[in-house]
Formats: structure tokens, C-alpha cells, sequence
């Protein structure tokens, strides 16, 4: 089965009588990549985090089929790997649960205790995991018993793999390391250090140890254990990999946890692209004085330019984004932190922490901040000095903020469904009425606001409320008739899934831009 050029089908088509509508970058084939395996098909399969689900690639056509879909009992799928009987073995990080996928398509829950559930290997009919946190462990779970810890101690643990000498090996990603551990358990053993941001561990068909790197620089290391010990070390082409799996022929192919997709990658660094990147998001979107549309892609802050996407930095969590007049680039993170980049010398700062769930984010003349701090319903003011300021308070879901020429600010609550204006006393609602109302910008006087819950831009009034449909049939939100439970922002005090929402900008030129987040694009909006 051929997937569809976009997650929603024919239901995301947008239209609009007043504005011409296009997609600035191509909708995601691929909803992220993370853990990913061959199964018994043949076909690559891939556990997609963000996107709560997990696709099967055939690798000669590109062709994605979804196996696990969104209403199934799995949130959070990060790894996976196959039992000898056929069964697919999945690691739901944030619930922090293990499951059995049974050839027929059902399910068993082998162990929810788990903390942090990443790394998946199956010897056989044997399970192990590992925990991917500070103190982690590695376990062998089997449904109905109590997990047996195998190894503990771990700085972070990620993809691992059974290795030619019949023990386990895995990163140490806060570290730079890999250890290995007999399949008994006992004490574990140093293998390598000094390894370059490690996230997964691979043996390719010769025995050969392939530790892939989760930085910007894609590097790859190789090192020939068991024969003459070398090590080699190649950057590539993929950012932000996640995890790798080599073919009968010896081919590796990877993923991207930042962009997705999935790619050949040769011993040269060289790669093949075999599903296309895309956003993972998208959320929040600005556009930088230079005319580069920016956008918050939960792993990265990514630029649009021409039809391509790029990784600009891999600015981890990055959520709301703003421009302002001096050529910074502001994001927030829901995780709690508001920083300020500079694109020109790649220079962060972070302005605020330990906010709860910051999300939209606008700059104000004078060089503040303004972010909607949604957790605490409240809308705050960040100065220059990174002094914060409560503007107003008591409200229930605050998703968005945009100011105006005279720096009013304006902000969205989604589950009252309004627009509001912050002034000196408190806030005071502008429109209401509005289902989901998330992002929102200021253009020629008006403010445009993304309707979630009913997929339209809306353009309304200021000064008398009064509404106009600008858009319809918005890729916003999940698709029609689609259900999900949220997965916790939070898990054993690390960041889980980051909750979705559409963002909007407008430009110089007077177009408006859109975070089409239900099918990984955005969309271009000009009169």
C-alpha cells in the first residue's frame, strides 16, 4: 500500500477564496524516525516517537505503509526488534511500557516497569531493554515476571545490539562510551570511550562495532573489535542520526530522529536518500528580517527556503519561534526554557528556565519578550536583562501571543476558545467563541488566528470582534475522525512528547505562513 503524500488523505486540502495557498515545503511521507529494524517482510520498520505510530519502508520503492496506527495501545514507540517467532517487541518510552506485537496484529503488555524504556533487542525468544536516563539499567523482561537486571549505571542508554561475543552492547550517551554486558548479566565492561555523541550501537554483517553519533555532524565510528582493533571515524550526510540496521548486502541505512526519513549511508559518509526528510512539526514560525522562514521542529530549529528544509541548529525542544527587528531568533521549549539565537554567529542564550510549558513567543520594540506561559496560564514579559514580568494571570490554556504596531499584545486560550488583549489591568477578551484557537499574528491591523478545532485561519477585528474565514480545510491537528491520547509531557523528570500547535507569521511582503503540524509542512498563504 502506497502512503499518502500526506498523513490526512484528501482531508488535508486546503482553500481559500481570498488567498492562494501553497505548501512551502512537501508534506512528511515519513512522520519522524527513530528505532528501526527489518522485519520478517523484509521491509525496514520504523518506530516514529512524535508520531505515535510505526511504518514499514520498502526500501526498492520507498513505499511507507502504517502498521501500528494512532489508535492502537502504543504512545511513544522509540525502538523495536523482532523475536524469532515473528513478533515485533516495542519500547512506549514516555508511559514507560513494553509491548509484544503478535503476528496476527494483537497485543500483550510485557512490563510497565520500566522507567524510560529505549534501547530493544531480541536473542532469540529473550527480550532486553534499556533505560534510556541517569542511573539507567539494562533488563531482560518477559510478560508476567519481574524484570532481571542485567547491568545498571547507565549515563543514558540508547539503541543496542547482541554482539558476535553473545553479549550486549550499548551507548553511554551522556558519556561518549560503550559498554557491554554478558546476556546473564554481571559486571559491565568498558568497550570503548571518547566516542562521539554515541546514541546507537550496530554490528554490520563482518562483526564489525558501528556506533552512529546523534549530533549535527552525522559521524559514524567503526571499530574492528574483534580483529585488528582499528578505529575509524567519518562524518556524513544525516544530522541528527538515530539509529541504524544493515540489510543482508551489508547496507546501512539510518534514521534521523530530528528530520525523519531514511537513508542509505555509504562507508564514505555519502547518503542516499530512500524516504525523503521532512518536519517533524511543525510548531511555531517566524520569518527573520533576511526573509528565512524559521520554524520550532521539536528537535531543531529549522529554515525553509526553495521547497527544502534545513537543520539550522539541532536546538533540542524547540517549540515557539519568533524574529525580531535586530536579526535574533527567539524560541521557547515546553520543557520550561526561552532562548534567544543569533542565526549570523550562531550564538544561544537562554533567557528564561524552569517556565512551565512556554510556548508562543513575540518580540516587542524595545526588545522584550512576550511568551505564553500555558502550564501556569499565564501571559509574561522577559526584558532585555532577563527580568520576567507577569503581564496577566488566571487564564486557562494560553497558546499563543502576537503584538501589534503599538505593542499591544494579544493572546489565544485555547480551551476558552478565545482572543484577548493584555493591558495594564489584567486582560480583556477581543473574540470568543472560537474552537481551539492556537496561533496568531498581526497583519495590516487584523489579527489572523489558527481555529484548530474547526481547521481555519480566521481573521478578526481588534477593535469589534468581528470574524472572517480566511482559510479552510487546515492539515492542523490530527486528522478527521483520528483519536490519541496526549503522552506526557514528562517522564521520570525528562522531557516526553511535546504537545502539538500551529503556529502562524506574516511576512513583509503581507503573505502569512502556517505550521500545517497535521501533515509536516508549512503552508504559504499570498493575496
Amino acid at each position: 500500500m502506497r502512503a499518502e503524500p500526506t498523513r490526512y488523505g484528501p482531508a488535508g486540502s486546503p482553500r481559500s477564496e481570498r488567498w492562494r495557498i501553497e505548501r512551502l515545503t512537501e508534506a512528511n511521507p515519513l512522520w519522524g524516525s527513530n528505532g528501526i529494524a527489518f522485519g520478517p517482510d523484509g521491509r525496514l520498520h520504523v518506530a516514529q516517537y512524535v508520531a505515535g505510530r510505526i511504518s514499514a519502508v520498502d526500501l526498492d520503492s520507498g513505499d511507507v505503509e502504517v502498521v501500528v496506527d494512532l489508535d492502537g495501545p502504543v504512545q511513544s514507540p522509540d525502538d523495536l526488534a523482532f523475536g524469532a517467532d515473528g513478533s515485533m517487541y516495542i519500547t512506549d518510552l514516555t508511559p514507560g511500557r513494553v509491548w509484544r506485537r503478535a503476528p496476527d496484529g494483537s497485543f500483550t503488555l510485557v512490563t510497565d516497569e520500566v522507567a524510560v524504556p529505549n534501547g530493544i533487542a531480541c536473542v532469540g525468544d529473550r527480550v532486553f531493554v534499556n533505560e534510556m536516563r541517569p542511573g539507567g539499567r539494562v533488563l531482560e523482561v518477559t510478560p508476567g515476571a519481574e524484570p532481571v537486571v542485567l547491568a545498571d549505571g547507565l549515563a543514558m542508554g540508547n539503541a543496542m545490539q547482541l554482539g558476535p561475543d553473545g553479549c550486549l552492547y550499548y551507548p553511554h550517551m551522556l558519556t561518549g562510551e560503550v559498554h557491554r554486558v554478558p546476556l546473564g548479566g554481571g559486571a559491565p565492561e568498558l568497550v570503548a570511550e571518547d566516542v562521539h555523541a554515541p546514541v546507537a550501537v550496530r554490528f554490520d554483517q563482518g562483526g564489525v562495532l558501528t556506533v552512529l553519533s546523534r549530533g549535527a555532524e552525522g559521524i559514524v565510528t567503526r571499530i574492528d573489535l574483534f580483529g585488528t582493533g582499528d578505529r575509524a571515524v567519518v562524518p556524513g550526510e544525516v544530522s541528527g542520526m538515530d539509529n541504524a540496521a544493515f540489510d543482508a548486502e551489508n547496507r546501512m541505512f539510518v534514521s534521523s530522529f530530528a528530520a525523519g526519513g531514511i537513508a542509505e549511508l555509504a562507508p564514505d559518509g555519502r547518503a542516499r536518500e530512500v524516504v525523503p526528510a521532512g518536519l517533524v512539526g511543525p510548531f511555531g514560525v517566524a520569518v527573520h528580517r533576511s526573509g528565512t522562514v524559521f520554524t520550532g521542529d521539536n528537535y531543531r530549529l529549522a529554515s525553509l527556503a526553495e521547497g527544502e528544509v534545513s537543520t539550522r541548529e539541532l536546538l533540542v525542544f524547540s517549540h515557539g519561534v519568533a524574529a525580531d527587528d535586530h536579526g535574533r531568533v527567539h524560541l521557547t521549549s515546553q520543557f520550561g526554557d526561552v532562548r534567544s539565537y543569533q542565526p549570523e554567529d550562531r550564538v544561544l542564550t537562554t533567557r528564561a528556565r524552569e517556565l512551565s510549558r512556554p510556548t508562543g513567543v513575540a518580540a516587542r520594540a524595545d526588545g522584550s519578550l512576550v511568551v505564553a506561559e500555558t502550564g501556569a496560564g499565564r501571559v509574561v514579559a522577559i526584558a532585555e536583562d532577563d527580568v520576567l514580568t507577569v503581564l496577566a494571570e488566571g487564564l486557562d490554556s494560553p497558546v499563543d501571543v502576537a503584538v501589534d504596531e503599538q505593542d499591544r499584545c494579544y493572546v489565544t486560550d485555547e480551551r476558552r476558545g478565545t482572543v484577548s488583549l493584555v493591558g495594564a489591568d489584567g486582560t480583556s477578551v477581543v473574540a470568543a467563541g472560537l474552537d481551539a484557537p492556537q496561533g496568531i499574528a498581526v497583519l495590516d491591523g487584523e489579527l489572523f488566528v489558527v481555529e484548530t478545532g474547526r481547521r481555519r485561519l480566521l481573521a478578526i477585528d481588534p477593535a469589534t470582534g468581528a470574524q472572517r474565514v480566511e482559510a479552510q480545510d487546515l492539515a492542523v491537528g490530527l486528522p478527521p475522525g483520528t483519536a490519541r491520547p496526549q503522552p506526557e509531557l514528562f517522564n521520570c523528570g525528562l522531557p516526553g512528547v511535546p504537545v502539538p500547535f500551529a503556529g502562524v507569521a506574516a511576512g513583509a511582503d503581507s503573505s502569512l505562513y502556517v505550521s500545517a503540524n497535521g501533515e509536516g509542512s508549512v503552508l504559504h498563504l499570498r493575496r
